[in-house]
């Protein structure tokens, strides 16, 4: 398949850093980034712990659904995810059919090192969050894999590095040239740390 729009979808469990990176990775490439869940905030009006309150998850990911399908309709962009976007088959779909999409995949250990001090993370709000963490990925890795197109372990790195380590990739793996992701798709290819 042939992709007909230059965007960039970031996937990943929560804590990963695919705002940080997203940030940086439009930045560098001259592109509009768009974190999805500040996104929804900015257009609700208020926090994501509160939709889930009054909404609930089913709610919530109505709402990302909705926001993911109308923002890729653009092209130019890059586009954080939320952790669980992948769960919509609908998404999936979208991901893989209007871009290229990269998989920030972190250890356990970090994204728990990265959220646990974080109560604006509503699926962690519960008596074992580093295990909630884990059942999540465990759920979710397959879905991420599925929509890569690059999958990259985030480990160690700084966000710079690890940008600059994706431009690289995409450089040689996917013939980004001048913005543009024209490549067919082809296997997920891992970036080691």
């Amino acid at each position: 398949m042939i992709h007909d729009r230059d965007n960039i979808f970031l996937v990943g469990m929560m804590g990963a850093g695919k705002s940080a990176v997203g940030r940086q990775l439009a930045a560098q490439l001259g592109r509009t980034f768009f974190d999805i869940d500040h996104e929804i905030e900015a257009r609700t009006g208020v926090a994501i712990p509160v939709i889930f309150d009054i909404e609930g998850e089913a709610g919530f990911r109505k709402r990302e659904e909705h926001v993911i399908d109308e923002l890729s309709q653009h092209s130019g962009l890059v586009l954080a995810t939320g952790g669980g976007a992948v769960l919509c088959a609908s998404t999936r779909l979208r991901l893989k059919e209007r871009g290229f999409t990269i998989y920030l995949n972190a250890k356990i250990s970090d994204l728990w090192h990265r959220t646990k001090n974080d109560r604006n993370r509503p699926l962690l709000a519960c008596a074992d969050p580093r295990q909630r963490l884990e059942e999540l990925l465990e759920a979710r890795d397959p879905w991420y894999r599925e929509v890569a197109d690059l999958v990259v372990e985030t480990g160690k790195p700084s966000v710079t590095r690890l940008v600059a380590s994706i431009v690289e990739q995409l450089e040689e793996v996917r013939g980004l040239r001048a913005g543009a992701v024209s490549d067919p798709r082809g296997d997920a290819v891992e970036i080691p740390r």
